[in-house]
């Protein structure tokens, strides 16, 4: 209980102080992510199971994304070349290997984001200062979806929850953008960290 006072907490200090806003619209929001080049970010995550992660999130759009997790966690998270790959930096195995696009994040890692195609968005939804936009692959519900959460003036995303295919929630909240963040292709390079996190 605890923990969801915290999380509510932590959304509406970082929400504008206006109580009502016009929903942004699908189409200002696309544009919104698709000139989303480099960001970076502090965020504290929400896992299924009610625990709290914080770390540092990284984006460079279109297609890599980045989660170092604080200590004591070990898991570093990256996507990158069509996969998202996810570390154990105490374990001398390699990563956790998964499609990006069997996942809800596929959505807004894509070159193109549109969310107005169909079937796309099945929730959109103005509420308080916010507004939300859950959206799936059309083709493939089974996949699970991810609710984006922005505010406007100007449009920024502040928080998403990924529902996956067994339907456990992951909510991660972010801190400001800082949009002018260098992010070398390198920390995206699944097989060079794979190398350097080896004890071989």
């Amino acid at each position: 209980m605890k923990k969801t006072i915290y999380i509510a907490a932590l959304v509406a200090a970082l929400a504008p102080s206006a109580a009502l806003a016009d929903k942004i619209s699908l189409a200002a929001l696309s544009q919104y992510l698709n000139q989303l080049g480099s960001a970076k970010s502090a965020f504290t995550q929400v896992n299924p199971d009610n625990t709290l992660s914080k770390g540092t999130f990284m984006i460079r759009r279109p297609g890599r994304m980045r989660f170092e997790y604080d200590a004591p966690n070990p898991a570093l998270v990256v996507a990158s070349s069509g996969q998202i790959a996810v570390f154990d930096k105490k374990s001398i195995s390699g990563p956790q290997v998964f499609p990006i696009a069997k996942t809800p994040l596929g959505l807004i890692l894509k070159k193109n984001v549109d969310l107005g195609a169909s079937g796309m968005v099945i929730r959109h939804v103005q509420e308080g200062p916010s507004t939300k936009v859950t959206a799936q692959d059309p083709k493939h519900p089974q996949y699970g979806n991810i609710q984006l959460v922005f505010t406007a003036n100007p449009i920024e995303l502040r928080q998403w929850i990924v529902t996956d295919q067994s339907g456990n929630k992951t909510t991660v909240v972010l801190g400001a953008l800082d949009k002018e963040a260098h992010l070398p292709l390198s920390l995206f390079n699944q097989t060079a960290i794979a190398r350097d996190l080896s004890p071989f």
